[in-house]
């Protein structure tokens, strides 16, 4: 399992005409796919006009979780093209919708795939690219004697603290990145009265 994944680092968008059609592409970050056909319906209403609103989206650090339409084209003509354009640069946790108004010239089969996949990659180029790092989850407790020696360990390791309770017995939410858990787990659990909950991916 990849400590790290890509996903694109903004929106994009992009223009593409082939024989009188023309091709509206948008890159939009997503966190699940309830969120991407959130998007997809918004496109479809405010492209309502246009012949064709065809897309797909792949979310998930393992890349696991996707979907496509080609929304009334020949099937494997749209959605497997833009599919393969995100696939072709290992993306995740991103949707590509592409937009097509008919110019009255008929494309074919190949015209069509190549088309969808040229606006796919361009709207994938005006979106840049981040690397990603997997997180993990844990609650510390701990006394309070101890809180000096744990906010060392959390202070110089980029962890973020979610929620935290300090009393006789104090408490804080960590997430940090999943290839530093050992080593932030291991120092933690070496000072006196620090118990760790179990990791949890988020």
């Amino acid at each position: 399992m990849a400590d790290s994944y890509f996903t694109i680092s903004r929106e994009g968008a992009a223009r593409y005409t082939e024989k009188m059609s023309r091709f509206l592409a948008f890159a939009r970050k997503v966190k699940d796919g309830e969120e991407a056909r959130r998007i997809v319906k918004e496109f479809q209403n405010e492209y309502h006009d246009a012949r064709h609103v065809c897309w797909a989206y792949v979310i998930g650090p393992e890349r696991k979780e996707w979907q496509l339409n080609d929304n009334g084209e020949p099937s494997g003509t749209a959605g497997k093209p833009i599919l393969g354009q995100i696939n072709s640069r290992e993306l995740t946790d991103v949707l590509v919708v592409v937009v097509r108004y008919f110019g009255g010239i008929k494309l074919g089969t190949p015209g069509l795939i190549a088309a969808y996949r040229e606006a796919a990659s361009l709207a994938l180029d005006d979106s840049g690219k981040e690397e990603m790092h997997r997180r993990i989850r844990v609650k510390a407790t701990f006394p309070y004697i101890a809180a000096d020696g744990v906010m060392k360990v959390v202070k110089g390791n980029e962890v973020e603290i979610t929620d935290r309770s300090f009393d006789n017995t104090c408490s804080l939410t960590l997430l940090f990145r999943a290839d530093h858990s050992e080593e932030i787990a291991g120092r933690l659990k070496a000072l006196d009265g620090v118990i760790l909950s179990e990791p949890e991916e988020v």
